[in-house]
């Protein structure tokens, strides 16, 4: 029986929202195996002169536990 885990990353990218998802798989890649899929829960967007400057996510990356 698989069990799965969920963990909940913020992530930031000045190029777009899908940008800043990968960048989240990207990080979270580094320390955890088995990445599954990610929900995105929230995008948030900072503006500076009438422009989005930045790129927010909250994900939750589900990932296989291991024995």
């Amino acid at each position: 029986m698989a069990v799965v885990k969920v963990i909940e990353i913020l992530a930031e990218s000045t190029e777009s929202w899908e940008a800043a998802a990968k960048e989240a798989v990207k990080e979270a890649a580094k320390t955890l195996s088995g990445i599954q899929s990610i929900y995105v829960e929230n995008m948030q967007g900072i503006v500076e002169g009438d422009k989005i400057v930045k790129y927010r996510v909250n994900v939750k990356v589900s990932f296989l536990v291991h024995d």
